[in-house]
């Protein structure tokens, strides 16, 4: 994973206290905020979070980290 705003890897504390807040986000805040454009406005990446997969994908495609 890298930090786009520096333009470098993140570092194994910092890619850490990312899984620890997204785990955090899912059991707290996940019912608030579902769905997230990001990256370059011309070539957007759509984010969405969910409590179950997408259709078509089996839950073990997602990897935990």
């Amino acid at each position: 994973m890298r930090n786009e705003r520096h333009d470098e890897r993140l570092s194994e504390a910092e890619l850490e206290l990312f899984v620890q807040y997204m785990h955090r986000f899912a059991n707290h805040d996940l019912d608030i905020f579902t769905l997230m454009q990001v990256g370059d406005p011309e070539h957007p990446a759509y984010v969405s979070f969910a409590r179950t997969p997408e259709a078509g994908i089996e839950p073990s495609a997602y990897r935990r980290p």
